[in-house]
């Protein structure tokens, strides 16, 4: 279904603005940074608002990121169950991680999978990407699913405390509806893919064989 006429399809930007750059109905005139680390970074932008009044509007940018959904021949896929520090919880999610310096995103994708639950796949299909929190966050992450997978060696991060998780898409779906999966990102991969599935009946590799 394409979206109405009405609604252009506005590609997000995440580059930090200039001064005297409009966005929308906004006026920056300048921007400062107030605190940064390796994973995030933390601004301040000086701002005429829509309505003519002068403010200020905080922003926190993350690097670019990926996720990645395994599908197997058997239809099932391959989350991850991971204690998250920022909530205080276990969570369900896909395979995810930063993209590096010079890194295209699908060698990112690549890595992740490897690291972290040791799949490798010969055919990627990239979703597009998503944004997890469009008020006041940069955080773009691109969703790919994999198939024609194969186990290899993991190396994941001793910091993180996961393990894998195979379930079948359509519960992973029944998941992400009903609130068990509340990763934004997550979600909207587990929701895409099973979309993929539907509409264009991707044929799985074993079938692709016959």
């Amino acid at each position: 279904m394409q979206p109405p006429s009405s609604v252009p399809p506005d590609q997000p930007s995440t580059d930090p603005p200039k001064a005297q750059e409009r966005r929308g109905g906004w006026t920056v005139k300048g921007s400062e940074i107030l605190y940064e680390n390796p994973w995030i970074r933390v601004r301040e932008d000086r701002v005429i608002q829509p309505d003519g009044e002068g403010g200020t509007f905080g922003v926190v940018e993350l690097g670019p990121a990926v996720a990645v959904l395994p599908l197997h021949d058997n239809g099932t896929v391959s989350l991850v169950r991971v204690f998250r520090y920022t909530i205080d919880a276990e969570c369900i999610e896909t395979v995810a991680g930063g993209i590096e310096e010079d890194e295209a995103p699908e060698d990112a994708a690549r890595r992740e999978l490897q690291e972290e639950i040791g799949l490798a796949a010969d055919e990627w299909i990239d979703l597009g990407e998503t944004h997890q929190m469009t008020e006041i966050v940069v955080s773009p992450v691109r969703l790919f699913v994999a198939r024609g997978l194969r186990d290899v060696p993991s190396s994941n991060d001793p910091t993180e405390e996961l393990s894998r998780l195979d379930v079948p898409l359509s519960e992973a779906v029944d998941w992400a509806l009903h609130g068990r999966i509340v990763h934004a990102a997550t979600v909207a991969l587990v929701l895409r893919a099973a979309h993929l599935l539907e509409e264009t009946g991707v044929p799985r590799l074993s079938e692709e064989a016959h």
